[in-house]
C-alpha cells in the first residue's frame, strides 16, 4: 500500500485506539487516583515496549537521546498525568473534544519555533476543525453546568505539549524508526513513574476489587492505547506532516462520544453537527 493511502489507515486506527482511551481512563479512576492511573499507564507501556523493542535502543545515536528525553516529557509524561487529573472533574467526552486543539497548536508552534512550512489549505482546515471543536465544547459546557471546567486548562497544556512533541520528532528524530523512538521514550520514563507510584497509597488499595479491575483497564490503556499507538503515531509523523498526524485528535472525539453514549453521556444534535465540521477540517488539513 502506498504511503498516501497508508497514512489514512494509520489515522483511522489511531482514532479508534485513542478515542477509546478516555473511557479507559475513566474506568481506571474508579479504583485508582489520577496519579496512579498516569503512573500505571506509563509503566505498563514501558514494560511492553522494552520486551518487544529493547534491541532497537542500540539504534539511537548518543546525541539523539536528549531529543528522546524531551519527546518523552512532552509527548507522554505530562499528558498522561494531566488527562487523568482532568477527568476527575470533567466528562471523558469533553476531555476528548479539547484534545482536538492539538493540530492548531502544532501548526502555530511548528511555524514559530521550528520553521516548518505549511499551506494555506492546511491552515484553513485547522481552523474549520477548531470551529467544530468549539461547537462541541460550548454545547458540552451547556449540558454539564456542574462540572469544574477550570480543570480543562490541564488538557489545553497537554495539547501544547503534544504539539511540541510532534514538531521535535519531525525535525530531529525522523531518521529513527518509530519503535526506537517509542521504546526510548518509555525507557526514560519507567524509573520516574515507578518512583511517583511508590509515593501513593497503592499498596493499601491493591486488595480492593475495584482497584484490581481499574488496573486491568489501565493495562489495556498502557499496552494498546499508549505503547502500540505511539509506534503507529510516530510512523505517521514520519510519513506525513505534523499537522496531518495530529489531525487524529479531530477524529478522537467522535469515537469518544460513542463510548460516552454507552456510558450514559448524552450526545446532542449540535454535537453531531460539530463532529461533521471536524471531519471537514481533517479533510482540508490533509489535502494537498
Amino acid at each position: 500500500m502506498e504511503a498516501k493511502q497508508l497514512k489514512w489507515v494509520y489515522l483511522l486506527i489511531l482514532s479508534l485506539i485513542w478515542g477509546s482511551s478516555f473511557i479507559l481512563i475513566k474506568r481506571g479512576l474508579v479504583g485508582l487516583t489520577a496519579i496512579q492511573v498516569g503512573s500505571f499507564r506509563i509503566i505498563f507501556a514501558a514494560l511492553f515496549l522494552l520486551i518487544i523493542g529493547f534491541k532497537s535502543l542500540k539504534k539511537i545515536p548518543a546525541h539523539k537521546w536528549k531529543f528522546i528525553a524531551l519527546t518523552s516529557l512532552f509527548g507522554t509524561f505530562v499528558p498522561a498525568y494531566f488527562f487523568a487529573i482532568a477527568e476527575t472533574q470533567v466528562d471523558s467526552s469533553i476531555v476528548a473534544i479539547l484534545n482536538a486543539l492539538t493540530p492548531l497548536n502544532t501548526l502555530v508552534l511548528g511555524a514559530i519555533l521550528f520553521g516548518i512550512q505549511f499551506q494555506k489549505r492546511q491552515f484553513l482546515g485547522v481552523f474549520v476543525g477548531l470551529i467544530g471543536c468549539l461547537i462541541l465544547v460550548f454545547n458540552g459546557a451547556e449540558n454539564h453546568p456542574n462540572q469544574n471546567y477550570y480543570y480543562t486548562i490541564l488538557v489545553v497544556i497537554a495539547t501544547i505539549c503534544y504539539a511540541i512533541n510532534v514538531n521535535l520528532i519531525k525535525k530531529h528524530l525522523s531518521d529513527l524508526s518509530s519503535l526506537s523512538i517509542t521504546t526510548g521514550n518509555f525507557a526514560v520514563l519507567l524509573l520516574p513513574s515507578l518512583i511517583i507510584l511508590s509515593t501513593t497509597d497503592i499498596t493499601q488499595r491493591m486488595h480492593l476489587e475495584a482497584t484490581q479491575t481499574s488496573i486491568l483497564f489501565v493495562l489495556i490503556l498502557g499496552v494498546i492505547g499508549t505503547g502500540i499507538a505511539n509506534i503507529l503515531f510516530f510512523k505517521l509523523i514520519q510519513m506525513s506532516s505534523p499537522v496531518f498526524a495530529t489531525s487524529v485528535t479531530y477524529l478522537i472525539p467522535i469515537v469518544a462520544f460513542f463510548w460516552g453514549l454507552l456510558d450514559n453521556e448524552m450526545l446532542t444534535q449540535i454535537q453531531f453537527l460539530g463532529a461533521l465540521i471536524v471531519l471537514v477540517g481533517v479533510y482540508l488539513s490533509a489535502k494537498k
